[in-house]
């Protein structure tokens, strides 16, 4: 049962305080993120801030410099405070503003909260230094990460009335989260690799002769790199194909933020796509300018509507 949803005016003070601090975070650090939530209503907007900001938190946690144990340990503690937000045990008075949030968020939309569980879930393995033979379980992290954070953001967003196939909506999220999460992997595999990680599936790194690491500028000597990035975003655009199916299930404004942050790593794809090495060189971005028209497209629908006409062409 969604919540009734406040206005400002009437909303407690600690309350709007607590919202206002997590959009600011969201300001400051979401980047591509938060080109797709302004485009919501101040209600969702408000709740998408909680999300990221408690989200943040935990990624925070992981990426961070504290020894493996302490990372332990706070991943331990923020998982306490999501214990007792899911026991309706945060007071609007109480000092930690995301908690009081993201409470007063998950009591106004139907959030599965428990998303958030597999999240630490997943920077857990992190900390451990998990490493992925294959796509399949690369795919389980994928789904802790961000799979995980689409199908809390469906819980803000809802399904249209009557919108077909809506039973598959969170599978949708999900699958929308793994393309965004891969799209990621690629973009930061030199990065990634300065810290000690790997993420990309090593039979994969196998198959194109990089099984030995991205410590530099270059690929490894006699590497198909190209083609190892080539094959992994085929894999990315087939799930976005799979993903984006969710849209015409989404109100217009809800569609229009789903479409701008997709859109924004579909082109972030494109961009590797046409230079594989230049994510040896340093992180591929878009221009703020970029970024823009892409949420004005989401707001257009015209993803939306190309996913539909796809869809009717299929059934026919």
């Amino acid at each position: 049962m969604i919540g009734t949803v406040e206005s400002s005016v009437n909303m407690p003070a600690p309350v709007l305080a607590a919202y206002s601090y997590c959009e600011a975070v969201t300001g400051q650090q979401a980047r591509n993120f938060a080109y797709g939530i302004r485009l919501l209503p101040t209600p969702k907007r408000r709740a998408m801030s909680a999300l990221y900001a408690f989200s943040r938190r935990v990624d925070d946690i992981g990426d961070g410099t504290l020894a493996d144990d302490v990372k332990v340990a706070r991943l331990d503690e923020t998982r306490a405070v999501l214990a007792r937000i899911h026991a309706g045990a945060v007071d609007e008075d109480d000092t930690d503003p995301v908690a009081v949030a993201l409470a007063h968020a998950s009591r106004v939309f139907p959030i599965p909260l428990e998303g958030l569980d597999e999240l630490i879930d997943g920077v857990q393995m992190d900390v451990r230094g998990e490493t992925y033979e294959t796509w399949d379980d690369l795919k389980t992290y994928c789904r802790c990460v961000a799979g995980a954070i689409g199908r809390l953001s469906l819980g803000v967003f809802g399904t249209e009335p009557g919108a077909h196939g809506a039973d598959r909506a969170p599978e949708y999220a999900d699958t929308l989260g793994l393309a965004l999460q891969l799209t990621n992997i690629l973009r930061d595999v030199r990065e990634d690799a300065e810290g000690g990680r790997t993420y990309l599936p090593a039979d994969d790194l196998a198959k194109f002769g990089c099984s030995a690491g991205f410590q530099g500028p270059t690929p490894p000597a006699g590497a198909d790199f190209a083609g190892l990035v080539h094959f992994e975003v085929r894999r990315a655009r087939a799930l976005f194909a799979e993903g984006y199916r969710l849209l015409p299930m989404l109100d217009r404004r809800s569609g229009a933020c789903v479409a701008a942050m997709a859109g924004i790593y579909r082109r972030l794809l494109d961009r590797i796509e046409r230079d594989p090495e230049a994510v040896l060189r340093g992180r591929v971005s878009l221009p703020g300018r970029e970024k823009a028209y892409v949420a004005v497209r989401g707001l257009s629908g015209l993803d939306a509507r190309h996913v539909t006409r796809r869809t009717v062409r299929r059934r026919a």
